[in-house]
């Protein structure tokens, strides 16, 4: 019975994170960063700044670069998006090209063969008195795929545009409560702590909280730092190798590594078709995907475990199908979430000495 009242509940949280997935995505992203920047806000109250002024000064002086960083970003984005349909048919034409040069070509005219020579095909693909084709079929076997293919693009083009309202009031609702998590939030907490705690545990409370906390704290913003580095140098790399728009590939390089693994490959991806957009499909292409992945072989290999040390004790499985489950539950916002909450969940678990057994399996490495 107990077992299934344990699924039941689990099942019902699933079902909760999925549906409620708008509510709930600005309030949790709010609270991580709210963490990253507590510590702060704690520090300029020791010197009597309010906390109202500190988290307006906070968000000013991190909010201002990324800003800067929008508006220098917005043209190319949006030249980007301009040439998404017409992107999609220049790599289809490339495509066929390509597959055109290495296919085989029949010795003799498919209509000069022999009528006896019906042993040449044996899956029975043409008659045995083949005709060769009138020249307007390839042509308009090409223009139908890349029409469609267009069409594809656009579509994915309209729905980015229709959801930007919704994009954009979400992040309104993320910003207010974000400042409202930094004056008010730890007075709330401290209030739930004295009206629900017993006398005992409001002390042990506190210093699990304050542990907790600053741990963190000091993870998020570690992984911050590292991503931001990682963007910044593949940015000057491909700006150094003349590659178009390597702002505009830097900062997406930053954002998902957030996900580890399924990022990076993203991202490979990502320059990979940039690569062929501008080269051609030339050796020259794979240089773009070929630099940040060094690049990230570097990170991943040195500076990540150097700075976050026991923090990144995950398994990789686990990982994956942790990222699998909020890919699920909410796209691709809990694919950039899915390492911090579990790097959290972790944290709290280790501190109040629950479920042990789960964090050795969490910390499995091969």
């Amino acid at each position: 019975m107990r077992t299934a009242l344990n699924l039941l509940a689990a099942l019902a949280i699933l079902y909760t994170l999925y549906f409620a997935r708008s509510l709930l995505m600005p309030i949790v992203v709010a609270l991580l960063v709210a963490l990253m920047l507590s510590p702060a806000v704690e520090l300029l109250k020791r010197v009597r700044v309010p906390r109202l002024v500190s988290a307006l000064l906070l968000l000013t002086v991190l909010g201002g670069p990324f800003v800067l960083l929008s508006v220098e970003l917005a043209a190319p984005a949006q030249k980007w998006a301009a040439q998404l349909p017409e992107l999609s048919a220049r790599l289809t034409r490339e495509l066929t090209s390509l597959e055109e040069r290495i296919s085989p070509s029949p010795a003799t005219p498919p209509a000069q063969v022999p009528r006896g020579k019906s042993w040449f095909n044996p899956f029975g693909w043409f008659d045995d008195e083949p005709q060769a084709p009138p020249p307007a079929a390839a042509p308009e076997k090409g223009s139908a795929l890349v029409e469609q293919v267009k069409k594809g693009g656009m579509e994915i083009l309209l729905a980015a545009l229709g959801a930007a309202p919704s994009v954009l009031a979400q992040f309104a609702l993320w910003l207010i409560l974000l400042l409202f998590l930094l004056i008010f939030g730890p007075g709330l907490y401290a209030s739930f702590i004295d009206s629900f705690s017993l006398a005992r545990d409001r002390r042990r409370a506190g210093l699990i909280f304050g542990k907790v906390r600053r741990q963190l704290s000091r993870y998020i913003l570690a992984v911050t730092v590292v991503n931001a580095g990682l963007g910044a140098v593949t940015a000057c790399a491909l700006w150094l190798l003349g590659v178009e728009d390597a702002l505009l590939w830097g900062a997406m390089v930053a954002l998902l590594n957030y996900a580890p693994y399924v990022g990076p490959v993203i991202a490979m991806c990502v320059l990979g078709i940039a690569g062929i957009t501008q080269y051609g499909l030339e050796l020259a292409a794979l240089l773009p995907a070929s630099v940040f992945f060094f690049i990230n072989l570097l990170e991943a290999q040195f500076v990540t475990p150097t700075l976050l040390g026991q923090h990144m004790r995950l398994n990789p499985l686990i990982l994956i199908l942790w990222l699998m489950l909020w890919g699920w539950l909410w796209g691709a916002v809990g694919v950039l979430l899915a390492v911090p909450l579990l790097v959290c969940l972790k944290l709290v678990a280790v501190h109040l000495d629950v479920v042990p057994r789960w964090v050795q399996v969490i910390e499995t490495r091969a």
